[in-house]
């Protein structure tokens, strides 16, 4: 049991967990509004003046969300991203492996270039069983290779560098600080950031739909 907790504390120490804060019972939730996330680098979808926003907190490992990717996410891109209403934001949540956080690291540097989404589903369209080294370091570069337009060695360099560390792991804190330890997790809230509503897993089409037309209704 011993032996059991220490691997507990190092795979949460890894992962900088310990450092996290974690939301009070009674703290009012955090407002995130759009042109924020915009501001400070978060990948996304959709019109800047949508009124709705949906942050995905997700692992490119996490086969939930591939499922999520697969099943409801283009059907959400068809019905309310294409048509103004809805921007869908991406939030890193490295927690399903150890090549987990490689993953989240060279999908932030393709953002850099505007290859976020190429990247971002080529992984979903090529994953395999957490840590079996389909995301190795070699694996990523060969993806990133693969997009077109994309300047490898641009790439490279900030995947080599680590730039985008510190900005995972702020995603990672604000993950936890709303509670989420699963994922896929996501928030859906107007894009001012106010009455932000919680919904986990790969829930289908119908469940977002419930809320996003809820919101737009109360407009």
């Amino acid at each position: 049991m011993a032996s059991l907790i220490l691997l507990v504390c190092v795979m949460y120490i890894s992962y900088g967990y310990i450092e996290t804060y974690g939301q009070k019972p009674n703290e009012q939730i955090k407002t995130l509004p759009l042109d924020d996330l915009i501001k400070n680098g978060s990948p996304f979808l959709g019109d800047v003046s949508a009124p709705i926003t949906i942050i995905d907190f997700s692992d490119f490992q996490c086969y939930l969300c591939n499922r999520f990717v697969k099943n409801t996410e283009p059907l959400i891109n068809q019905t309310y991203i294409q048509t103004g209403k809805v921007a869908l934001v991406f939030g890193h949540l490295p927690n399903r492996g150890l090549d987990s956080m490689g993953a989240a690291l060279a999908a932030q540097c393709t953002n850099d270039q505007g290859k976020f989404w190429q990247f971002h589903n080529l992984l979903y369209g090529n994953q395999k069983t957490i840590d079996s080294g389909w995301v190795s370091k070699e694996n990523l570069k060969n993806f990133a290779s693969q997009i077109s337009g994309l300047d490898i060695k641009q790439f490279n360099t900030c995947f080599d560098n680590e730039k985008y560390k510190r900005f995972v792991q702020k995603d990672i804190d604000l993950a936890l600080s709303f509670g989420f330890r699963e994922t896929p997790s996501f928030i859906v809230e107007n894009s001012n950031g106010s009455n932000p509503e919680m919904l986990s897993g790969a829930l289908p089409f119908e469940s977002f739909k419930a809320v996003i037309d809820k919101k737009v209704s109360a407009g």
